[in-house]
């Protein structure tokens, strides 16, 4: 019993740790934090209107637009990631799944390129 405690020791080191740094850092930010934040600091920012306004209110669909081609095209990089690292592993058949996918991809991006909807105006 007292090797498998031996073993598990860095393991319960390396939380406390993280535990104790994590608090410090809350702490440090609880105190030296400022209390009296001017009116350009808390106003609405990245949607473009105020979080409490009427519903019915105009607002610009470009900052949705904006976000779902985010979301997208970061997917693209969470799909790349685990292919990446079992490269070594995957067949041929796994290499041109990936590069038409990629393709799919890049003709989707330029066609959103030339219709403009990149553009802020």
């Amino acid at each position: 019993m007292d090797e498998l405690l031996r073993n598990y020791l860095p393991i319960l080191i390396f939380l406390a740790l993280a535990v104790a740094l994590g608090l410090v850092l809350i702490l440090a930010a609880a105190i030296l934090a400022v209390r009296s934040p001017d009116p350009e600091k808390v106003s609405a920012y990245e949607c473009g209107f105020n979080a409490f306004d009427d519903a019915r209110m105009k607002f610009d669909v470009r900052f949705y637009l904006v976000s779902i081609l985010f979301i997208i095209f970061d997917l693209e990089v969470a799909f790349l990631f685990p292919w990446a690292v079992a490269f070594k592993d995957i067949s041929m058949l796994g290499f041109w799944s990936m590069m038409v996918f990629l393709a799919v991809l890049t003709v989707g991006f330029c066609y959103e390129w030339k219709k403009g909807a990149l553009e802020w105006q």
